[in-house]
């Protein structure tokens, strides 16, 4: 049977209100409006805004819709749907979105971290279609993962589970996640970014040159930078991407110890630089994981690739139907 769901996904910068049509493992994208996220209250207007208008639009009320779910960046807690406090939403201080928006439709309502959202979409939509233990890892500006764990979302005691960029990989290395020689540190758009100017200062010191870097621009260094240097066959670029995949690998062999899944699905950064850092991750994970874990489980690109963020709160009211 064809569901109509809705989804909001709640940005630091925008904001986007979807309209989709779930049947079966299938979900179709019917329309979507966007919007710059800005002050607490103008923002969670134009959420309502935007729902009420996409139904309206679509001839939808409480009686046809099935669901609305939100992806919004932590820290929040899932089952009472109140938002507390996510550093990228300044003034976002213990608000009731979920029962905001169900009281407004009448539509039940429900909310998860984008992490856990996006592992949601993957195990749904994605690459993680037909599995009962899937962990998805988003490899973007940091490092999180949301966890499918005996066919069901595990989002732990208080919405804290999967948060792997915190776990420490090496006593020195790159910062993320406040930490230095993090997971995150080391495999994360940030952590690329500081490895390669570490890399960079080593060079200058030494009076090399870079042919995509000049000494004065190493505040400009970015993970796109050291990719596109690394596509074009770049040595230094290459080493810094080795040594992300290598640790990649190290932490997801931890992960496949731990949790013994059938697939790890990694997003962003690791799609587009698939085949320079596979290669790394599969032999760290070959000398560091169990024998017997490691070979049930598949490490696998996003299937929903760049599009993962707009099946996302969608998948969150996909799941509520479930």
């Amino acid at each position: 049977m064809e569901r109509n769901i809705l989804g909001a996904d709640i940005g630091g910068t925008k904001c986007a209100v979807t309209y989709g049509r779930k049947q079966g493992d299938r979900l179709q994208i019917v329309d979507k409006v966007r919007f710059a996220t800005s002050g607490v209250n103008e923002t969670i207007g134009e959420i309502l805004e935007s729902i009420a208008a996409l139904m309206q639009r679509h001839g939808l009320d409480a009686s046809n819709t099935g669901a609305v779910g939100i992806s919004c960046g932590g820290p929040l807690d899932s089952r009472t749907g109140v938002v507390m406090s996510p550093p990228n939403l300044p003034g976002w201080d213990n608000i009731p979105i979920v029962k905001t928006i169900s009281d407004r439709f009448s539509v039940r309502t429900g909310i998860h971290n984008d992490a856990n959202a996006c592992a949601l979409a993957e195990w749904k939509f994605g690459a993680g279609i037909g599995t009962r233990n899937m962990v998805f890892l988003t490899f973007g500006t940091g490092l999180g993962a949301g966890l499918i764990l005996d066919g069901r979302l595990y989002a732990g005691t208080n919405d804290n589970a999967g948060e792997l960029g915190h776990i420490r990989l090496s006593d020195f290395g790159p910062v993320g996640y406040g930490k230095c020689g993090s997971f995150e540190g080391f495999a994360s758009g940030g952590g690329i970014a500081q490895l390669a100017r570490f890399k960079l200062s080593e060079r200058f010191q030494c009076g090399e040159r870079v042919a995509w870097c000049a000494p004065g621009e190493l505040d400009r260094v970015t993970a796109q930078t050291v990719a596109e240097a690394a596509a074009a066959g770049d040595a230094l670029a290459l080493e810094i991407y080795r040594i992300s995949a290598t640790y990649l690998g190290r932490g997801l062999a931890m992960v496949i110890d731990l949790l013994n899944p059938e697939k790890i699905v990694i997003g962003s950064i690791y799609i587009r630089n698939r085949s320079i850092m596979e290669p790394f991750v599969l032999q760290e994970i070959e000398r560091e994981a169990l024998s017997h874990a490691r070979r049930v489980c598949r490490v696998v690109p996003a299937g929903l690739g760049e599009q993962i963020g707009d099946y996302a709160a969608l998948s969150v009211a996909a799941d509520l139907l479930d």
